[in-house]
This record gives structure tokens, C-alpha cells and sequence, in this order.
């Protein structure tokens, strides 16, 4: 149990779920947040989609540009489309920003800072953009962000692409930015799976956020 009188205990609980939907993903997101209290501890879903297009809360039409049979999903994220498919890590976070003392735009700068730190191991130098949030080597995007916050408690997070087929991204203008070129991590030379990355992720995580430990949670989604 948290000790939400003094913070000295801040444990973060991980649930590694393999491929989920994202619709499922999603739902299960949002009740996570409606059932949790003050006493609830903060996790980190690391998961894999099938082809998916994800509408943030700013998406237009006019940004998805070929029709095609994978879905569209209307989100509740920020943001404009995006696609996650195989060979994508997503990391999303469902924290209490409030008992963390940080808000929404010191968490953005948290995951593009171990995004960035994470890439550096692997002798990446990325940066980000403050006008286009995410994570740019050379001017392409590797890694998206999307948040949604909701009493003070966030959902949704981040996606980084490992060892995808980037053919989606050519469908949509990625982000709502058009002519935005995609990358990923095979295209400079890395090859790393998903748990490997997910667990640099963590360790430059513990780094920027005053996380007691780490819990290795269920591997099922929240219900």
C-alpha cells in the first residue's frame, strides 16, 4: 500500500502484455483510471498492437490519406493519426500525476528524456521538438507521444518503433504533419527486442521520477 502521507513509498507495478488490441487496450485503460484512488500504484503497460490507426482528440479527416482495411479508432488521446503495428513498442503510463508533483508537460518532457537516453545506449543521438512532440533522429520520427490526463491521473504514452513495416505511415500524414518521414531502430543499424529496450526504458525512468521500486504485475490487462 502507498503511504500517501509522506511519498516515501512509490512503488511502479509493470504489466508486460505481449499483443493486445488497441480497442481492448484502451477500455481497459480508462477503467484502470475511473477505479483507482489515492492508494493506488502507479503502472507502466508495456504492448504490442495489430495494425491499427489511432485518431487523437485533434485528428482530421483530411490527414488520413489512403483508404486501406486496417482499422481506424477514434481516441480520446491528444494529438492527430497515428499507426501502431507489429514491431512497435508502446509504453503507456497511468500515473497519479498529482501525488507525483508534476504535470502534463513536465511528463511529456520525462518520456521524450528517456526516450533519448534510451536511444544514446545504442550510440543513437535523437532529439526532440518542442512544436511536434516526440523523438527525431535526423529529422525522422522514431518515437510518438500521446497523453490523456483525467483527474490529475494520466493514460495513454508513448511508441517507439523497433523492427516495423513502416508502409502504414505512408497512408496518413503522421501526426497531422504532412511529408513527415518515419524511422525505426533497424534502419540504424540496431537490432533489440522489445523486452530489451522496455527495460532501459524503465532504468532511465527510475532516473527522472522518484519511483521507490519496481513491480513485475500480471501480464493480463486491467479489469
Amino acid at each position: 500500500m502507498i503511504d500517501h502521507l509522506n511519498n516515501r513509498e512509490r512503488p511502479l507495478v509493470i504489466r508486460q502484455l505481449n499483443q493486445q488490441s488497441y480497442q481492448a487496450t484502451w477500455e481497459s485503460m480508462r477503467t484502470f483510471c475511473n477505479d483507482r484512488n489515492i492508494e493506488t500504484a502507479d503502472e507502466v503497460w508495456f504492448v504490442e498492437h495489430p495494425p491499427v490507426f489511432t485518431q487523437g482528440v485533434s485528428g482530421k479527416a483530411e490527414h488520413i490519406l489512403t483508404p486501406s482495411e486496417i482499422p481506424i479508432v477514434q481516441t480520446d488521446r491528444g494529438g492527430q493519426v497515428t499507426y501502431h503495428g507489429p514491431g512497435q513498442l508502446i509504453m503507456y503510463v497511468l500515473f497519479d500525476l498529482r501525488r507525483l508533483g508534476i504535470g502534463i508537460r513536465t511528463l511529456v518532457d520525462v518520456l521524450e528524456n528517456i526516450t533519448i537516453n534510451s536511444l544514446k545506449k545504442y550510440g543513437l543521438k535523437a532529439v526532440a521538438q518542442k512544436e511536434a512532440p516526440g523523438v527525431y533522429i535526423n529529422r525522422k520520427k522514431i518515437a510518438s507521444l500521446g497523453l490523456r490526463v483525467k483527474k490529475s491521473c494520466s493514460y495513454h504514452g508513448l511508441s517507439i518503433n523497433l523492427n516495423m513495416d513502416l508502409t502504414p505511415f505512408k497512408y496518413i500524414n503522421p501526426c497531422g504533419y504532412k511529408g513527415l518521414e518515419i524511422t525505426q531502430l533497424t534502419e540504424h543499424g540496431v537490432k533489440c527486442t522489445a523486452s530489451d529496450f522496455a527495460a532501459i526504458l524503465l532504468q532511465e525512468l527510475k532516473e527522472q521520477l522518484p519511483f521507490s521500486e519496481l513491480i513485475l504485475g500480471p501480464d493480463t490487462l486491467y479489469s
